[in-house]
């Protein structure tokens, strides 16, 4: 859809901002998938609606939390409402867990098209401002934008926008500055409802760091496992492939420690990585300067160019060169020698110092596991030496068959393997 298509309903004026800073929080994000994502499996045909909580400071607003809603449509036009009784109750329930800091409604959060909001979202805004917050946002969330592999250039599928009113002119547009200049003395229209977007930053706290870090190290091990499903005339699968697939579902699923590791590997390779990307990038920005920038005497005391820098001629090949580059690069260089400790026999010492604690350690729980397996083996030699002496006589008797098997012909072997009574 191209860009410059937009919805009659977003804003044409060229006012003013308004302020308004909207901080979102990740933990909306996943409420919102959440909810798109069950709606969509259950195949429900109601719109999709949720209520957005936060706190509201001056024209600083933040979107910490959201639930869904229940909708209901109107007695006289038939469009699409809150429940007004479940509306109330679920928001005081959420009002009475987050007391501190206290939370408030803030906006609503729906579905909508690239192109802005459509009229079927106003009576819902409407009645959110005027019975709830005066300036409530919508948030809305754009499937398509999904579809259309829009979000993997780094850009969230989705538009916050702030209500506002405007004159609206005999073609029901709204009237701009450069119309009313031409006429003056025209009468104005009727006040309306338009969407003007505003613009968002997405910030995080600890807590929602760590269930962030879960809800992702969990989506990157989870296997889709396809059931098979029970229709008529067709055969059912063999136990030996329900067996094999069983076996593959066991084997794909990762230990809780294993997870852990694969993480912190993984994040290890990944800054790995990245530290030989930009030293390579370092690398090959001062590969392309000119011998002399590279050498120590190219700079005066007063770090500026010496003469045959500045009549050098510039090749056209060449970047241009930014000081300010150079310098962090040359701070870089000289903090390097802050991480190489100044006493390396004394380091090294207490690196063996500390390496011998270590192996210390492992060894005291080596023995500690050597005696535990010799006071077992002691028990046991003792269980064994206690029956010998209760039954002396099963106990020789065994021996010397063990000894001479054909003493006692096979009638006597049955009858030794028999339990003794």
């Amino acid at each position: 859809m191209p860009d410059n298509e937009h919805s009659s309903l977003v804003s044409s004026h060229k006012s003013p901002d308004s302020g308004l800073q909207i901080h979102l929080h990740p933990l909306v994000l996943l409420t919102v998938s959440d909810h798109i994502t069950r709606h969509t499996l259950r195949r429900r045909e109601e719109p999709i609606v949720g209520a957005l909580l936060g706190q509201q400071n001056g024209r600083d607003i933040t979107l910490e939390h959201a639930f869904e809603c229940q909708v209901v449509q109107g007695e006289h036009d038939g469009a699409v409402l809150l429940h007004q009784t479940w509306f109330q109750d679920r928001l005081q329930q959420y009002k009475d867990v987050h007391k501190e800091p206290a939370l408030e409604l803030v906006g609503w959060f729906t579905t909508a098209p690239m192109t802005g909001p459509e009229p079927q979202h106003v009576p819902i805004h409407q009645q959110i401002i005027h019975d709830y917050n005066e300036t409530a946002v919508l948030l809305a969330f754009h499937p398509t934008d999904v579809l259309a592999g829009a979000s993997q250039s780094g850009r969230l599928p989705l538009t916050i926008y702030e209500s506002v009113y405007e004159t609206v002119g005999k073609a029901g547009t709204s009237d701009g500055e450069g119309d009313r200049s031409m006429d003056l003395d025209a009468p104005e229209g009727p006040l309306e409802m338009r969407f003007r977007e505003l613009p968002y930053s997405v910030e995080t706290g600890e807590a929602e760091m760590i269930g962030v870090d879960f809800v992702a190290r969990g989506g990157g091990n989870a296997t889709n496992i396809d059931t098979p499903t029970k229709q008529k005339g067709k055969e059912k699968s063999s136990k030996s492939q329900q067996a094999e697939a069983k076996t593959l579902n066991e084997a794909s699923v990762l230990s809780p420690e294993d997870e852990e590791l694969i993480t912190s590997l993984t994040a290890r390779a990944n800054a790995v990585k990245m530290l030989h990307t930009r030293i390579q990038l370092l690398k090959s920005y001062l590969t392309t300067l000119p011998p002399s920038y590279l050498s120590s005497t190219s700079y005066n005391n007063n770090n500026n160019p010496t003469a045959s820098e500045e009549e050098a001629p510039s090749s056209p090949q060449q970047p241009q060169i930014d000081h300010s580059i150079l310098r962090s690069i040359q701070a870089l260089a000289h903090r390097l020698p802050l991480l190489i400790p100044a006493d390396g026999t004394a380091f090294a010492q207490e690196s063996l110092a500390e390496k011998s604690d270590v192996s210390l350690v492992a060894l005291l729980g080596e023995l500690t596991k050597g005696t535990k397996n010799m006071r077992e083996m002691g028990r046991k030699f003792g269980i064994v030496g206690s029956a010998r002496q209760r039954h002396p006589r099963a106990g020789g008797a065994r021996s010397q068959l063990y000894e001479d098997p054909g003493r006692y012909g096979e009638e006597g072997m049955m009858s030794m393997d028999k339990p003794y009574e």
